[in-house]
């Protein structure tokens, strides 16, 4: 049961952060924590880039949640009581993001189609009653990062009481879990602080993901 349940979580790992990451460092048009007129006319020009990508991020969250589940199954013993509430909230970071990020994919489709083919005035007064929006859609983004921050400090406890998977991703979860709170919360209106973070994670995520399928293809089945 361990060496298909490692298989398992550790192809969802690979495929969420593969999709997560690439989704976002592919986009034409990387918009900050609010629009800009110019950013519309940018998605514009690659439509259909923007809107494939932009779905293969929202799937990479979805697919964390995945993963986290697969990965709950190979836990056992006293190890459960901390990894398994660890993932849970991991799991509800990861799906607040996908609605935070969904909001951005559905401005950004509609904006370009409504602002990229305008100039001047009629653009810009696309902008301040998305600013409104936007102020709640921040809050998802914080609570996501939050919690899937949270999460992983408390699975990096339980993945060292279960003593299966080298140390380093436990400490390398615990940090990146302190850092993705520290940095939201201390500095809640500098979402761009976060960027580097979102880089490690996906780095994480598919180095936890390699290390399971490494476990499974030896733990027979």
């Amino acid at each position: 049961m361990n060496g298909l349940a490692s298989q398992v979580s550790g192809w969802f790992f690979v495929a969420a952060a593969a999709l997560t990451w690439l989704g976002w460092f592919l986009l034409p048009a990387k918009p900050g924590a609010f629009f800009a007129a110019d950013d519309f006319t940018r998605i514009r020009t690659r439509y259909s880039a923007w809107i494939w990508l932009y779905r293969f991020h929202i799937f990479g969250y979805v697919i964390t949640l995945m993963a986290a589940a697969a990965l709950a199954v190979r836990i056992d013993g006293a190890a459960r009581a901390l990894a398994w509430p660890g993932l849970a909230v991991l799991a509800a970071g990861a799906l607040v993001s996908a609605l935070g990020a969904a909001f951005y994919y559905h401005m950004g489709a509609w904006g370009a189609m409504d602002v990229g083919k305008q100039t001047g005035n009629a653009a810009s007064a696309f902008l301040p009653p998305l600013q409104v929006a936007t102020h709640y859609a921040t809050c998802l983004v914080r609570f996501g990062r939050v919690f899937f921050g949270l999460g992983q400090v408390v699975l990096a406890a339980g993945l060292i009481v279960d003593g299966t998977l080298p140390l380093w991703i436990a400490v390398a979860a615990a940090v990146l879990g302190l850092a993705a709170m520290g940095v939201t919360m201390l500095l809640p209106d500098e979402l761009e602080r976060y960027r580097p973070i979102f880089h490690l994670n996906a780095a994480w995520m598919a180095a936890l993901g390699i290390v399971l399928l490494l476990a499974g293809s030896g733990a027979g089945t």
